[in-house]
């Protein structure tokens, strides 16, 4: 045990002078940080160091190693910081082109896209009942102009004579109907003749007018009825018209407002479908349409509003394709461009006098700009 002791205290005591003679090139180049201890110590130096270093020593080196890994680290983690740092920049780069594009996308019509529905337009603000009743007030006024001859289109000379060509009228044109009518008022020129009249010779004489079996029951239910409870005379009172076969609201106010002075609405096809293009209402039942309509003119409108707005739809505002460029109240129609724009084009879907062809009737009103109707067969 004692020699090995003495070995160790004369390696001990010879290692000190060594340490201390290699230490000194340590301190010096410690100083000095901006030279690297890896590249001034030699391979033996930093295996001695490693082995004979003091704890401090030891520590001062593990720094150094950890700085050194660091830096190594960081050298080859430099690529993907680029990298990373390339993929931050990348959405920044694609924001700017986005916000450089941004002119173009204002003008691509993306209705469907969320940004495209923030930034639509504001709707315009629903027409007040005030400015509905001016605007519907001034196209009465326009048509009054334009169809200063209006009229009721059909043929009669008495209130019986209306009310059977009024009936006879659904399904078909008042130019036919008012064909027909000659012949069978000829044959039966009164309530009482015609409720006894043969029905397959009614339904002969009626057949231009199409549904003729049914048109027959119902002219001659009305004869019977007639004759029966009011005496052979048409009642002027819509109440008592309405409970007659075959007779409508429609029908009824024909009659009344024709016939008797009575003022009322006609709610017919081309009623219907024009008060909905002027957004009048939005209505399709006759008698709702009717309501809302007569709540916007005063009643001694209500009869010459009908035949003017009858009028319009026949001769210009149709069905299929209205005559938008030849309509004199474009200005005031929210549908107008539904049908043809170009004023030329437009002109040739004008019908009867005003595109130059005969009206309806065969023996139309002394006023009446247009040519007359032909009789049946000289068409």
């Amino acid at each position: 045990m004692s020699k090995p002791s003495e070995k160790n205290q004369a390696t001990a005591g010879a290692a000190k002078p060594a340490a201390s003679k290699k230490a000194a090139p340590t301190k010096k180049s410690t100083p000095a940080k901006k030279t690297t201890p890896a590249k001034k110590s030699t391979p033996a130096a930093k295996t001695t160091a490693a082995k004979k270093a003091t704890p401090a020593a030891k520590t001062t080196a593990a720094k150094k190693t950890t700085a050194t890994k660091k830096s190594t680290a960081a050298k080859k983690t430099a690529p993907a910081a680029k990298t990373t740092a390339a993929k931050k920049t990348t959405p920044a780069k694609k924001s700017t082109a986005a916000k450089k594009a941004a002119p173009a996308k204002k003008t691509t019509p993306a209705q469907n896209t969320p940004q495209a529905k923030k930034t639509a337009p504001a709707k315009a603000k629903p027409e007040s009942r005030a400015a509905l009743v001016r605007r519907a007030r001034r196209i009465n006024r326009e048509l009054a102009e334009v169809y200063s001859y209006a009229h009721p289109e059909l043929d009669f000379e008495n209130p019986f004579e209306l009310l059977v060509a009024t009936v006879l009228s659904a399904q078909t044109t008042d130019l036919r109907v008012n064909q027909t009518t000659p012949r069978l008022f000829a044959a039966y020129p009164t309530p009482e003749d015609l409720a006894a009249a043969n029905p397959e010779e009614v339904e002969e004489l009626i057949r231009p007018t199409g549904f003729f079996r049914a048109k027959t029951k119902s002219i001659m239910g009305l004869a019977t009825a007639l004759r029966d409870n009011h005496g052979g005379e048409v009642p002027g009172r819509v109440e008592d018209l309405v409970k007659l076969p075959g007779v409508g609201r429609k029908t009824a106010f024909v009659v009344l407002g024709n016939a008797f002075g009575v003022p009322g609405i006609t709610v017919d096809t081309h009623f219907g479908r024009l008060v909905r293009r002027w957004k009048w209402t939005e209505e399709t039942d006759p008698e709702k349409v009717e309501a809302a309509v007569a709540d916007l003119f005063p009643k001694s409108e209500w009869t010459m509003l009908s035949h003017r707005v009858i009028f319009h739809g026949r001769r210009i505002c149709h069905s299929r394709k209205p005559a938008c460029g030849a309509c004199p109240i474009a200005d005031l129609c929210p549908s107008y461009g539904e049908g043809e724009t170009d004023p030329e084009k437009a002109k040739k879907l004008l019908k009867y006098e005003m595109g130059g062809l005969p009206g309806q009737r065969l023996k139309p009103p002394p006023d009446y700009p247009g040519k007359a109707a032909p009789p049946l067969g000289a068409e």
